[in-house]
C-alpha cells in the first residue's frame, strides 16, 4: 500500500514542544508526535485512537492516562508516541459505542467485542515498522503493558519494555481486570 507522509511541523501543548508528522495509509491518517533527541534506543509509546477516552476524558477506561504519561515521560526523555487510527480496538467508533452500551448492561470489553463479532483486539501494527523505519530506528525502548504490542514488532528490537502504570478509578477497574486476565496486559 502507498503511504504518504506530512512535512514536520511543530507542536506546542500543555505537556511540552513537539515535533509532528503524519502518515497516510489509505483513509487512515496516523500521526507520529515527537521530540529530539530520539537517541539509538528512543523511547516509544504505540497508542491507538481512543475519541471518547483522549479527547473526552471518559473514566471507563485508561488511554488518556496512558497517553498523557506517555507524553510526560517524551517531554523529560525524548522519543515518540506513535497515535494509531484504530478506534475501539480497530472496530470503528459506531460499534465501540455499541460494545459500550452492551458493557452497560453487564459483558465486559472483551464479551462485548464478541457480542459484537469481533476479537477481543482488531488492532494491527504493521504501520509501526514502517514509521520506525521512515526515522531510521532499530532499536526501541516500549511503554506499554500490552503483549500484543511486543510481539507485532518482528523487525525492531525491543531493548526494554517499560510499564505504563495508571492509578485505577470506579469506572475503569473491572476493564483494567478484563484487560490483565482475558487480554494477557501486564498490570
Amino acid at each position: 500500500m502507498k503511504i504518504e507522509i506530512s512535512n514536520i511541523a511543530n507542536l506546542p501543548s500543555r505537556f511540552g514542544n513537539y515535533k509532528i508528522q503524519s502518515f497516510k495509509e489509505g483513509v487512515k491518517e496516523h500521526l507520529v508526535i515527537f521530540k529530539e533527541p530520539l537517541g539509538d534506543t528512543p523511547l516509544v509509546r504505540i497508542h491507538s485512537e481512543c475519541l471518547t477516552g483522549d479527547t473526552i476524558g471518559s473514566l471507563k477506561c485508561d488511554c488518556r492516562d496512558q497517553l498523557e504519561f506517555a507524553l510526560e515521560a517524551i517531554e523529560k526523555n525524548g522519543g515518540m508516541v506513535i497515535y494509531l487510527r484504530q478506534e475501539g480496538r480497530n472496530i470503528g467508533l459506531l460499534n465501540k459505542v455499541n460494545a459500550y452500551a452492551l458493557q452497560d448492561v453487564g459483558f465486559n470489553t472483551v464479551e462485548a467485542n464478541h457480542q459484537l463479532g469481533f476479537a477481543d483486539d482488531e488492532r494491527t501494527y504493521e504501520m509501526v515498522e514502517t514509521i520506525l523505519n521512515h526515522f531510521g530506528i532499530k532499536k526501541i525502548r516500549l511503554l506499554t503493558n500490552n503483549p500484543k504490542k511486543i510481539e507485532s514488532l518482528k523487525n525492531i528490537e525491543i531493548i526494554e519494555r517499560l510499564p505504563v502504570i495508571i492509578t485505577p478509578n470506579k469506572h475503569n477497574k473491572n476493564y483494567l481486570k478484563t484487560k490483565k486476565e482475558q487480554m494477557g496486559h501486564m498490570l
